[in-house]
């Protein structure tokens, strides 16, 4: 069986390889909907399914409830597999390069021949483009750039689609009683934003690798195995993601552990510590250094249960995995000062999330009762304003009618509040969007840019820190503006930016949509330091998308932040007293 996700994910390709055909734009759109009200529904697919109540659903009737219900019991699509034969492969790649979408892919195609990424890089650098209709010099330039970024970012993963591939590998593993212990390791257990290789430790009698490497190149997830040996395998996942399995005993565990996350300039700093206790540190153990760096010439001599006691015995304070990137962490170990990090039982309510007035998938009342479901003790909507016409950016009575709805479901919930809230686009000269009477009708506001990305430095600035000038603002959203592994965040300069949310008392959203994770973490610390209040957000535009405030809290524990330094750890009636003093 596979999950609404991977359906949802299966339909909108359904409906984009029939846009490349030229089929019907009635049936392409139906398989993007459809997509879209799968990925939002509230109740359990088994039960939809099973109950036959899936096809009196909006958006996806008879036909679609059949081809989802096939997908969801056998895990295939017969009409998808036939469908992904009738193009050329290379079409895909094509579609992942920013701009191109399946009509432009589709012209490409029909005019040119053109099927594959080089054949497309060499087209556009002869000028062979810019002939064809909804085609340019511009656009042949945009195509190079993004053609270039995909290459650079062609073996690299978001974090969240390397964790769930990760996942799926460690929940197999644990399950074999030969492993004594399984962790993830590597850039991932570090929580960095963007992923090359996977890497999965496992602790076990040396006796029993093989039969544990058997199980995890056999791995239902696994597309091809490039490397297998008694303690090391390497395999391609269908995520398209390498990953690395590596057996140690479970002496060797702890140690294998720590070296294995890294970061490499942290075991290096961890190495030249261990050498001032006399000491040799290595993915094995510790040892004794005896005036020789030749592995003959030390002798074992000290053993360690976890990893807190490989830190204690150099005598630092256990430095968790996500600051591990030789970013001053042993320094203020050694004088056990590192903050206590946020965790996400800490989140009590979010502030950034979308509903079925602008772009979201769900209602209103949707999105409160799955934030309620999650524990939390408040929600705040913050819909698209006018100006966002691309996400149905509310009008001023649109606002009217969404305040009144929100303050008649507010009536029917205790210890738990819905609070209304926009995302107001920051204009070109730095204004917003909204005048101040449609303003101070919302309990918050979220500033955001939406629109021309081509600023300098200077002018993204400027722009930006006048809108946090604004008395209305509360907080900025995603700061740069950046879609990683898709586009880079427009030039600002975040100090200064950071200095004058502090000057005017403004938060900064860590927004935890996976694409975003934006503020970066490299920039926490410095918002921590001018008392820059930061807010955890998901930018959810359908309840699943509230479980992304995770990421978010990764972010921020890479940031050093603690849970004093997030607004939204707050509880209800704190937030509400801070939100009316604001």
């Amino acid at each position: 069986m596979i999950d609404k996700k991977e359906i949802a994910q299966i339909l909108d390709e359904i409906g984009t390889i029939l846009e490349i055909q030229g089929d019907n734009p009635f049936k392409c759109r139906a398989y993007h909907n459809a997509a879209r009200v799968v990925s939002s529904l509230t109740k359990d697919l088994a039960s939809l399914i099973e109950s036959d109540e899936l096809k009196t659903i909006k958006g996806i009737g008879d036909a679609l409830s059949e081809k989802i219900k096939e997908l969801y019991k056998t895990g295939r699509l017969k009409y998808y597999e036939d469908l992904k034969k009738s193009i050329p492969k290379g079409l895909f790649d094509i579609l992942r390069i920013q701009g191109l979408g399946p009509k432009r892919v589709k012209i490409l195609y029909d005019k040119l021949k053109i099927s594959t990424i080089d054949q497309l890089k060499i087209a556009a650098e002869e000028h062979k483009l810019s002939g064809l209709d909804g085609f340019g010099e511009k656009i042949e330039d945009k195509i190079l750039e993004g053609i270039k970024s995909l290459y650079k970012n062609i073996d690299r993963h978001l974090y969240p689609k390397a964790l769930d591939s990760a996942n799926r590998i460690k929940s197999t593993l644990i399950k074999c009683k030969k492993v004594h212990n399984c962790e993830i390791a590597g850039s991932l257990r570090r929580r960095k934003e963007i992923i090359g290789d996977i890497d999965i430790l496992v602790g076990s009698k040396p006796s029993d690798a093989k039969s544990i490497m058997d199980i995890f190149i056999k791995h239902p997830d696994v597309e091809k195995v490039t490397a297998k040996g008694d303690t090391k395998s390497t395999v391609i996942l269908k995520s398209g993601i390498n990953c690395d399995l590596r057996v140690v005993t479970d002496k060797e565990y702890p140690y294998a552990l720590v070296y294995f996350t890294g970061s490499k300039e942290h075991n290096v700093e961890m190495r030249s510590l261990a050498k001032k206790f006399g000491l040799s540190l290595n993915e094995y153990g510790f040892s004794t250094l005896n005036g020789s760096e030749n592995k003959k010439d030390k002798k074992l001599k000290i053993t360690s249960k976890n990893e807190s006691d490989i830190y204690q015995k150099l005598g630092l304070q256990y430095i968790p995995p996500e600051l591990r990137e030789n970013t001053g962490e042993i320094e203020f170990a050694s004088r056990n000062a590192l903050p206590l990090l946020i965790n996400e039982k800490d989140i009590r309510g979010t502030f950034h999330c979308h509903t079925t007035y602008s772009d979201g998938m769900n209602s209103i009342e949707e999105m409160a009762n799955a934030a309620k479901e999650l524990g939390w003790e408040y929600i705040g909507i913050a819909d698209h304003s006018k100006a966002a016409a691309y996400a149905n950016g509310l009008s001023e009575n649109d606002v009217i009618k969404q305040i009144n709805e929100i303050e008649k479901l507010n009536k029917r919930f205790n210890n738990f509040r819905i609070i209304t809230g926009t995302e107001v686009d920051i204009l070109p000269d730095g204004s917003l969007d909204w005048n101040a009477k449609i303003l101070e009708r919302f309990d918050y506001v979220i500033a955001s840019i939406h629109s021309k990305f081509s600023m300098t430095e200077s002018e993204a600035t400027r722009r930006t820190i006048k809108a946090l000038k604004n008395k209305y603002v509360t907080m900025l959203g995603h700061p740069t503006g950046r879609l990683l592994l898709e586009r880079d965040g427009y030039p600002i300069n975040m100090n200064q930016v950071i200095d004058a949310a502090s000057e005017y008392g403004k938060i900064i959203e860590i927004n935890s949509h996976p694409q975003r994770l934006d503020l970066d973490w490299r920039m926490c610390k410095y918002a921590k330091e001018k008392s820059v209040k930061i807010c955890i957000n998901p930018d959810a535009h359908n309840i699943d998308g509230l479980y992304d405030v995770q990421y978010g809290v990764g972010v921020a524990r890479k940031g050093w932040l603690s849970k004093t330094d997030v607004i939204n750890t707050l509880p209800l009636k704190s937030i509400e007293k801070y939100l009316k003093l604001k």
